[in-house]
């Protein structure tokens, strides 16, 4: 009895450590929800963590529509260390009647946020997971 206690507190622990792991880089989330009778409610939240983990598993022919974007990926890694700098900072903010458009970083995460009579889209993404996504484009497609 003590051995299966101590096999299954071994367990528990191995998957409390590989959660905390995955996480460790926060979750991207996405949420679209219409506004209109039998509208559609999408909600996905993954752990940021995967999504470059998940890059390797993709076949070659579908990056390679992604190589196109490669030389921009310097201002990518750029503009995503800078963003860190600030934790809390709107960057656009457009209201026009009852639309309303906000990109802003908050806690070390770019999230876009429309508001709109017909939908509501909020999408939340970490900068590191940016700046990861970015490193396995370029080692995929080195620059000439």
């Amino acid at each position: 009895m003590l051995l299966l206690a101590k096999v299954g507190l071994g367990i528990g622990a191995g998957m409390l450590m590989m959660t905390a792991y995955t996480f460790r880089e926060g979750v991207i989330r996405v949420d679209v929800d219409e506004m209109q009778a039998n509208g559609s409610h999408v909600h996905v939240w993954a752990p940021a963590a995967l999504v470059p983990m998940a890059m390797h598993f993709v076949p070659s022919h579908q990056l390679e529509h992604a190589g196109r974007a490669v030389e921009f990926m310097p201002a990518v890694h750029a503009v995503a260390k800078e963003l860190a700098k600030y934790p809390e900072a709107t960057l656009v903010e457009v209201q026009d009647g009852e639309e309303h458009v906000l990109v802003r970083t908050h806690d070390g995460s770019l999230m876009i946020d429309v508001d709109s009579p017909e939908e509501h889209v909020h999408v939340k993404c970490p900068l590191a997971t940016i700046d990861d996504v970015a490193h396995e484009l370029e080692s995929h497609f080195p620059r000439a």
